[in-house]
């Protein structure tokens, strides 16, 4: 029987990652299991969590811990969602707060059942967290509200630093990996946040490798971001976290990455972070720094 749990594949060197438990790691955990909230660190088997939590940082998910998509890379629970929580952007930003948090990234699972994909909870998220910690930079990794730009801006009025969604794959991949999604659509959701205004600081999109793309197809997505002005990319390997999700293609390895990074840096991206083990929000702080501000 398939019990959901990740197949046997020998990873290369470069993929093995050690676990850290440090005093910071457990506050992290603590806060966490004391206000009730989720983080994609967990949902999504995000082989840095050890890491980032001994640094004292994480990613938010609100919304729930259910999606409403099925997206074939993804370990996110696909089952009728709970309702969203009217108390949850207060419980993050007490979070937050409590954390000393300088950065923090806020995304969430995909709910199509919400009339506006969960965009207001979003905002209400960014506003909780200005109100009490002033001085934190937010990022927010948001869905593609199934291309409705009024959800866009609903966020984008709200404020945040950097605004993110991942186009994840190269555009023929995309029909196997994110079938409930779309190329084009999610390249307006960027494009619409670039030529919005107001205070948002930078646009930034994450993508995917080994599942079977080539080199030219990746070039030709970066190619695809910088045209609607998204500054700052995230490259990382693809790793299959369940038996039921697509298998690895290639593990890319780590010179290439250094030539992609190169790459997106020739194509005009101001801050670029590829490695094996980068996911679209590590080393996110990091990330922003290099944007200069």
């Amino acid at each position: 029987m398939d019990t959901g749990k990740r197949s046997a594949v020998r990873f290369p060197p470069w993929l093995r990652v050690g676990r850290e438990v440090s005093p910071d790691f457990r506050r992290v955990v603590s806060c966490l299991d004391r206000h009730g909230l989720e983080t994609v660190c967990i949902a999504a088997r995000c082989p840095n969590r050890s890491r980032c939590w001994s640094r004292g940082t994480a990613t938010f998910m609100i919304l729930g811990r259910r999606c409403t998509r099925n997206c074939r890379f993804c370990a996110v629970d696909h089952a009728p969602p709970e309702r969203p929580e009217p108390d949850e952007p207060i419980r993050v930003a007490r979070a937050v707060k409590e954390l000393g948090l300088r950065y923090v990234v806020i995304t969430s699972v995909t709910r199509d059942d919400l009339p506006d994909g969960g965009a207001s909870q979003f905002a209400e998220t960014i506003r909780q967290i200005r109100s009490g910690s002033v001085n934190t930079r937010i990022e927010v990794l948001v869905p593609d509200f199934r291309g409705d730009m009024r959800a866009v801006e609903t966020v984008l009025q709200a404020g945040p630093d950097v605004f993110a969604h991942n186009l994840e794959t190269v555009r023929r991949l995309q029909p196997v990996a994110r079938p409930a999604a779309d190329y084009e659509r999610s390249l307006k959701v960027l494009e619409t946040a670039a030529h919005a205004g107001g205070p948002v600081a930078a646009v930034k999109s994450g993508i995917m490798v080994g599942l079977g793309e080539t080199d030219r197809e990746l070039e030709e997505t970066l190619q695809d971001l910088r045209a609607v002005g998204c500054t700052m990319v995230t490259i990382g390997q693809y790793l299959q976290p369940r038996r039921d999700c697509l298998p690895v293609q290639r593990f890319v390895e780590p010179e290439t990455f250094r030539w992609y990074s190169h790459l997106a840096g020739e194509l005009g991206f101001r801050s670029v972070v590829s490695g094996p083990l980068v996911r679209s929000s590590y080393m996110a702080e990091e990330a922003f720094r290099n944007l200069g501000r």
